[in-house]
């Protein structure tokens, strides 16, 4: 079985944590963190098949393939002198 439509996952940069933390309205429990962004796919890669079907939403016994787009924000400062 395929996906068609992509998983919205937002991941915002927790500047006091030094982490990422992602969440998604896709996917009922879905929170995690990692240091890079690298870190954090890899984690969705596994989280969101494993919420999915504990939510009921994936059969267990089939395969499926699941587009997921993760959109990322990170606020800083530069600081200028003039």
């Amino acid at each position: 079985m395929c996906i068609n439509k992509p998983i919205g996952v937002k991941a915002n940069w927790d500047k006091e944590a030094q982490v990422w933390v992602a969440t998604s309205d896709d996917v009922p429990g879905l929170v995690t963190e990692g240091e890079t962004l690298e870190q954090l796919v890899k984690k969705l890669q596994i989280m969101i098949p494993e919420l999915l079907q504990a939510n009921g939403l994936l059969g267990e016994d089939e395969q499926y393939e699941i587009p997921f787009r993760l959109l990322s924000e990170r606020i800083g400062m530069i600081k200028c002198e003039a």
